[in-house]
C-alpha cells in the first residue's frame, strides 16, 4: 500500500531517532523548520510527529516543542543525598562539567543564608546519559572551602569533600521560565518551563554549610515524595504554600 506523505516523513524521522540524531531528550527543530526541510505543511509534519508519539518515540511539552522521548530524571525528596548518587543507584550515567569556579564576595541572599561574607561559588552543568539536565550553582563559606580546587569539585561532590557532617537539608521548589543563559547551557529555548530548587544543607550543629540552586528543564525532570503513613491530610509532610 502506498505511504502517505506524513507516513514518509515519520519514517525518515524514525530513522533519525534510531540513529541517535537527535538523542534522547533532545529537541527536534520546530514544525515550521521540519516542514521546510521536508517540503510539507505544518499539519503534515504534526501528523508525522503524532504518529511517532503514539509509538512512544517522541513527546511534546508546552514551551518546548517536540523532543525524543526519554525517561525523566527522578529525584526523591524523602532523603538527604545528591542526585548524582541517586542516578548511579538507578543505573543511569551521571556527569558534571564545571562552568565557573571562584572565591568571591557573597551576594546579599547568599550572605544571609550562610552567614559568610566570602564564599566559594561553583557553577556547573549536570548531564544524565549525555543529556544536560541541570544547571547547578553551589555556594560554600570560604572558611570551609579554602582547601578545594577546581579539580576537586570536578571529581567529587561537596558532600564528599567537606570535613563536616551534613545531616539535614531544606529544599524549596518553584516553577520558573529559563533565562537565556540557562537555556543556552541546557540546550533548550529561552523562556521554556523549568523547575528551580533552592537547597540549604545543614551541619549537625544546625549551621548552614551549603546553599545550592538547581535549575531543571521541566520536560526531563520530576520530583517524587514518598508518603510513609496514612494521615487525614492529603499533602506530603513538609509541603506548604508560600504567599
Amino acid at each position: 500500500m502506498r505511504e502517505t506523505r506524513y507516513q514518509q516523513i515519520a519514517a525518515a524521522l524514525r530513522t533519525l531517532v534510531a540513529g541517535g540524531d537527535p538523542g534522547a531528550g533532545r529537541l527536534f527543530p520546530s514544525e515550521t523548520d521540519l516542514g521546510r526541510d521536508y517540503g510539507a505543511s505544518r499539519v503534515t509534519v504534526r501528523r508525522a510527529l503524532e504518529l511517532l508519539r503514539d509509538e512512544g518515540l517522541v513527546d511534546s511539552r508546552q514551551g518546548y516543542g517536540w523532543f525524543v522521548a526519554a525517561a525523566p530524571v527522578a529525584q526523591s525528596l524523602g532523603r538527604l543525598g545528591t542526585i548524582e548518587a541517586q542516578l548511579t543507584e538507578s543505573g543511569r550515567r551521571s556527569e558534571r562539567r564545571v562552568l565557573d569556579f571562584r572565591f568571591t564576595g557573597a551576594r546579599a541572599h547568599v550572605r544571609k543564608v550562610l552567614g559568610a561574607d566570602r564564599v566559594l561559588e561553583v557553577r556547573r552543568m549536570n548531564l544524565v546519559d549525555g543529556v544536560p539536565f541541570a544547571r547547578v550553582t553551589v555556594w560554600c563559606p570560604s572558611r570551609l572551602a579554602a582547601h578545594l580546587s577546581l579539580a576537586d569539585v570536578e571529581r567529587e561532590t561537596f558532600h564528599d569533600l567537606l570535613d563536616v557532617d551534613l545531616v539535614a537539608a531544606t529544599q524549596t521548589i518553584a516553577a520558573d521560565a529559563l533565562s537565556e543563559a540557562d537555556a543556552d547551557v541546557l540546550g533548550v529555548p529561552a523562556g521554556s518551563p523549568a523547575l528551580v530548587c533552592e537547597r540549604v544543607t545543614w551541619s549537625a550543629d544546625r549551621v548552614a554549610v551549603l546553599l545550592s540552586e538547581h535549575v531543571f528543564p521541566a520536560h526531563l525532570t520530576r520530583f517524587e515524595v514518598e508518603l510513609t503513613s496514612v494521615d487525614r491530610s492529603v499533602a506530603p509532610s513538609g509541603l506548604r504554600l508560600l504567599s
